[in-house]
């Protein structure tokens, strides 16, 4: 070896002629001053139109709806069965049943157990998952045109053939009790489980969180698991997506073989819950203790909106310009300018019903106070009419970066799933950029003074208690009370 480096540095004079230039600066090189960095933002151009592929429903004969997108650009398929039931269903004493539910449906299916499944996943290559959220339940597949038909049929099986072993729910169930109680020692955790009940109320699907409490889990059987799957995974609760290197009919045809034999029934009452929902009440704090706590968990809000509201497009500027961006005027003032946290934000969180609008944050224990002022400043501010220019800047934003939403199969899979539970066309899609154009600076302000009102303000705060309240109240903003995690009062000294 080092003879022949050897011979290769008797070779380098031959090059150096040819290297000269690139070792030795040349007048023109060593006159050039270095330039600064441009402090002057690109020139964004007009968002180009937006061509979605085209997307064809079909309803198979058992009531599986079926929405089948060709993409052939890579021989991948992506397709995600989505049962329009998820949490909601639960009841408050066995909260956490839709999410074990999915959990179970593969660790056992067909003629395989859970160790022969995940074999089979790994022998064919390809990502299958199970989830449950509030309104929708779904199995998920991505895998290669080549393994399409064996893990379709993988698919299906842990869909319609999941055999629920008695040892895998133990094992499940006591995962999530151990989940349940590390949360507890985390802020985040405390302030959204406290905050969701003390917006909707511990009786509201929304005001629990999905993966239930420790009493409700402890409480779940086996047969509670059984009996959920048997009375909403049905095909005419579902709507199966395909997205990939297949035509319209071989997609059929697939989905046919897979899931035809799948055997409708009759759906139980679809829950009701609007009436249990809390009424808003003047703003108030909320200290969630956390002893020794480095850092706050800020949760502020309400309840917003839902889904189909006809306020989405302005309510999106809205958001966008509040909290929804890096750039935004929460992120902006409580991270660039104070540096009091590495990120605030808020959200509109769009479901079947009106779901809860957040302003969030995590913010060092010592600037609790100075937050809380600049979270309610920012919420306030946002309700005068948005500059021209930061009304622009939004809504070019949002238009520009939608079509990323859509770079792969999976990205449109998820996209088309999230319509299913609120039953909205498909047509919503392609529908956003325009949609998003029309919004005004007046359509801005409209929205922001209906749906957030700085005086019935839910603001839960999990922190250290002894050395955030006195500051707390010393801002006179609202008056202050102690909760737990279920947002239940505490009885203090």
């Amino acid at each position: 070896m080092r003879t022949r480096l050897f011979a290769g540095l008797l070779l380098a004079p031959a090059l150096v002629p040819a290297l000269m230039p690139a070792l030795t600066p040349s007048p023109l090189h060593a006159q050039a001053a270095p330039r600064p960095a441009s402090t002057t933002p690109p020139v964004l151009g007009a968002p180009k139109a937006l061509v979605l592929p085209t997307m064809t429903e079909r309803t198979l004969p058992n009531g599986l709806k079926l929405v089948v997108v060709q993409h052939h650009e890579l021989p991948i398929v992506d397709a995600v069965l989505v049962v329009r039931t998820g949490a909601e269903a639960d009841g408050a004493a066995k909260a956490g049943l839709a999410t074990l539910t999915a959990n179970m449906l593969d660790e056992g299916a067909g003629r395989r157990d859970a160790l022969e499944i995940a074999e089979e996943i790994g022998y064919l290559a390809i990502g299958l998952g199970t989830n449950a959220a509030f309104e929708s339940s779904s199995i998920s597949l991505h895998t290669t045109r080549a393994t399409l038909d064996s893990a379709m049929t993988l698919m299906a099986d842990v869909a319609l053939r999941p055999t629920f072993p008695e040892k895998e729910f133990a094992r499940l169930k006591n995962e999530r009790l151990t989940a349940l109680l590390q949360e507890q020692d985390r802020g985040p955790a405390l302030a959204s489980r406290a905050f969701a009940s003390l917006v909707f109320g511990e009786q509201h699907p929304y005001g629990r969180s999905p993966n239930g409490t420790r009493q409700t889990v402890e409480s779940i059987t086996l047969d509670d698991v059984k009996q959920f799957w048997r009375s909403w995974y049905r095909p005419n609760n579902a709507t199966l997506v395909i997205v990939g290197d297949l035509t319209v009919a071989q997609a059929e045809s697939l989905a046919t073989r897979a899931f035809g034999g799948w055997e409708r029934a009759t759906l139980p009452a679809a829950p009701v819950y609007a009436s249990t929902r809390m009424a808003p009440r003047p703003t108030t704090i909320y200290i969630v203790d956390k002893p020794k706590a480095a850092q706050s968990s800020f949760r502020i809000g309400g309840i917003g909106v839902a889904r189909n509201t006809t306020d989405y497009y302005p309510l999106m500027v809205l958001n966008t310009a509040l909290g929804g961006s890096f750039t935004s005027r929460l992120n902006n003032t409580l991270r660039e300018k104070k540096g009091y946290t590495y990120g605030a934000g808020s959200s509109f969180t769009m479901r079947r019903e009106a779901g809860p609008f957040t302003a969030s944050a995590e913010v060092v224990s010592a600037k609790t106070d100075s937050a809380l002022i600049e979270f309610m400043n920012e919420l306030k501010g946002v309700r005068a009419p948005l500059p021209a220019a930061e009304l622009a800047k939004t809504k070019r934003y949002l238009q520009l970066g939608y079509a990323e939403g859509f770079e792969s199969t999976r990205d449109i899979a998820a996209q088309i799933s999230a319509l299913i539970p609120s039953s909205l066309p498909l047509t919503t899609l392609g529908a956003f950029n325009a949609g998003i154009g029309r919004v005004t600076a007046a359509d801005v302000q409209r929205v922001a003074t209906r749906y957030i009102d700085p005086s019935r303000l839910t603001i839960v705060i999990a922190g250290d208690r002894a050395s955030i309240e006195p500051a707390l109240k010393a801002t006179k903003i609202a008056p202050v009370e102690v909760r737990d995690a279920q947002g239940r009062p505490v009885v203090t000294p």
